[in-house]
């Protein structure tokens, strides 16, 4: 028998194209990957030098819970150095086995059954579905496209119940590639709840800034890890920021739960973050996915995609497809089968993603331009709506 909270919750549908695209290519087809958010750069080198020396000199043994305590200085001096954040103390830091069991862990420790979460939609998948698992609920706010799918502040305000625990944040956005501005986050800020930032494309930003929400309060979790900037998904490195008070609670759930991240992710870690050839590494990757963006952003409006407002940061384009279809999910999987191009259904992140396609720029120029040719082409022969 299948717990009730299992059934509650939904699929990941970027998922199932790529696996659907893999028996594809299994089977011959020459599929090009525009559906999942996963950098195509390998990891930088001085990284995996790191780690191998690591291995090397033995640091293959549990470190401290909360992660090891070189890295989660570390961690504090690049908020201090990226966002002038100055008082953080290490052991608010909690370095976790990839971003995802951070969400579980921080939620688990202030939410209550019935409890409520306030998440924009469109939204990144996942989100809700870590609401929804413990037991609180997801309240969906929408936000839109002429608004660069910036939270609306009045329509916060309107969501707001006894039983609201937390508004979450994720700037910039998956699945859209927008900022968040200071003033909205400020807004928010303001309003008493706790604030739950999403900070995982920090970094891979192209105009204007993204700000931290430890800028604007300490009433907050503050969610990041390695995995996009630094090219390190397989490497499994999360980490939060917490208030002091929130310290001992997760510290138990970490210790019952995943005893530590892993050791020698954690060693390259801190080469990440103090490496300066990392650096330069980095500031190539996102010179090389602006590009990317720019070329991508001009296509899709040229094949008569709806773009109002540019993203700026990740490394995805929510392209409205209304043109083409009013079932973003069949279309996916219309595309896939005929034009051998993998995109994600703006379903797959909330309601009011239906009628809107989400393309990644994380692939090479020539696979990008390539797929994009594919999918104009088979565009111009199709003619309708599905």
């Amino acid at each position: 028998m299948i717990s009730k909270r299992l059934e509650q919750l939904s699929s990941f549908i970027a998922m199932d194209v790529l696996e659907r695209a893999q028996q594809m290519e299994r089977a011959g087809h020459s599929i090009i990957h525009l559906e999942v958010g996963e950098p195509d750069f390998n990891t930088p080198e001085a990284i995996k030098k790191s780690a191998m020396e690591a291995l090397t000199a033995g640091q293959t043994h549990y470190t401290h819970s909360l992660g090891a305590p070189e890295l989660r200085e570390a961690i504090c001096g690049h908020y201090e150095r990226t966002y002038g954040v100055k008082d953080l103390d290490p052991e608010q830091v909690i370095v976790t086995s990839g971003t995802s069991p951070a969400f579980l862990v921080a939620m688990g420790a202030f939410l209550e059954h019935g409890d409520e979460v306030i998440l924009s939609n469109p939204h990144y998948s996942c989100h809700p579905n870590f609401v929804r698992f413990l037991e609180a609920v997801p309240v969906m706010v929408p936000v839109y496209e002429q608004d660069g799918f910036q939270y609306r502040f009045q329509s916060i305000k309107a969501a707001i119940t006894s039983r609201t625990r937390a508004i979450l944040i994720n700037s910039p956005a998956n699945p859209t590639g927008n900022l968040l501005d200071a003033a909205r986050m400020a807004e928010i800020s303001d309003t008493g709840k706790m604030l739950l930032s999403d900070e995982i494309y920090h970094g891979l930003v192209y105009e204007g800034r993204a700000h931290s929400a430890l800028e604007f309060t300490r009433n907050c979790i503050v969610f990041n890890g390695f995995s996009k900037l630094f090219a390190m998904t397989g490497w499994r490195l999360g980490y939060m920021i917490v208030p002091k008070p929130m310290v001992g609670t997760i510290r138990k759930m970490v210790q019952n739960f995943f005893i530590c991240a892993n050791s020698l992710s954690q060693a390259a870690g801190c080469t990440a973050l103090k490496d300066p050839t990392v650096a330069q590494d980095i500031a190539t990757m996102v010179a090389t996915y602006d590009e990317r963006r720019k070329y991508m952003v001009a296509r899709l409006r040229q094949m008569g995609f709806g773009i109002t407002v540019e993203p700026t940061g990740a490394f995805y384009v929510f392209a409205n497809a209304r043109r083409f279809t009013d079932d973003s999910y069949a279309f996916a999987f219309e595309v896939l089968e005929n034009a051998r191009v993998g995109i994600t259904p703006g379903v797959d992140f909330g309601s009011n993603g239906e009628g809107y396609v989400r393309f990644t720029y994380a692939n090479s120029l020539d696979n990008i331009r390539q797929g994009l040719d594919r999918l104009q082409g088979y565009l111009e022969n199709r003619g309708g709506k599905i």
